[in-house]
């Protein structure tokens, strides 16, 4: 059965860990920076310029454009005329295409709200922590090496990636009402969350993700 797990996150919460650990337990496929790839490739342009704006405020000097704008507004592009909103219109197609191929779990890029329509089903996930838990792993990552630098990158990447999703979407980044679950990883630790979803999976669309 296709269905799509997006997890959308706080910095330093956990993220890609519980969609790595997603993806092994219930066998679907992962998705992360390689959605850079894949649109780049999609796109046929230098991987660079999604990197340079993946999940960063868009760049519109001397615009009236709305902040709400969604995806029917974002118009196609060539190679020769790139911008972040063409940018993210590709993005978005990735996401469909990934999402028309089978289970799977994707990792921000506003996933959520691009799939808001698409028939697969889809669950959509918010992972946050507590300040001194997402500084905690941030160091143990090796992201940083100071506890002050960990909390300042924390607090700016929020800031862009809720400037990202507020911007592309007509939804707030982090508001519950935007997801089907919002779970703490400073209350459950990553097994216990994966059961979760597990559970919602089986209530909500009948069978087991995990095989049992």
């Amino acid at each position: 059965m296709k269905y799509v797990i997006t997890i959308g996150r706080q910095f330093g919460s956990g993220g890609r860990e519980l969609a790595k650990m997603l993806a092994e337990r219930f066998s679907i496929a992962y998705y992360d920076k390689q959605l850079l790839a894949e649109a780049a490739r999609h796109a046929g342009v230098d991987e660079g310029f999604f990197e340079r704006s993946d999940e960063c405020f868009p760049k519109f000097p001397g615009t009236g454009m709305s902040f709400n704008m969604g995806l029917s507004s974002l118009p196609w592009y060539t190679p020769s005329s790139i911008s972040d909103e063409a940018i993210y219109r590709d993005m978005s197609d990735v996401i469909k295409e990934i999402a028309d191929r089978g289970p799977c779990v994707i990792v921000g890029r506003s996933a959520d709200y691009v799939l808001r329509n698409h028939p697969v089903p889809v669950i959509n996930i918010f992972l946050h922590a507590t300040m001194e838990d997402r500084v905690a792993r941030i160091l143990r990552r090796g992201d940083t090496l100071k506890e002050s630098d960990a909390r300042a990158l924390a607090e700016k990447t929020n800031r862009l990636r809720a400037n990202y999703y507020n911007f592309y979407t007509d939804k707030r980044w982090g508001d519950a009402a935007s997801y089907d679950l919002c779970l703490s990883t400073s209350q459950l630790s990553m097994e216990a969350i994966t059961d979760v979803i597990a559970a919602y999976i089986h209530a909500r669309l009948g069978f087991d993700p995990r095989g049992n």
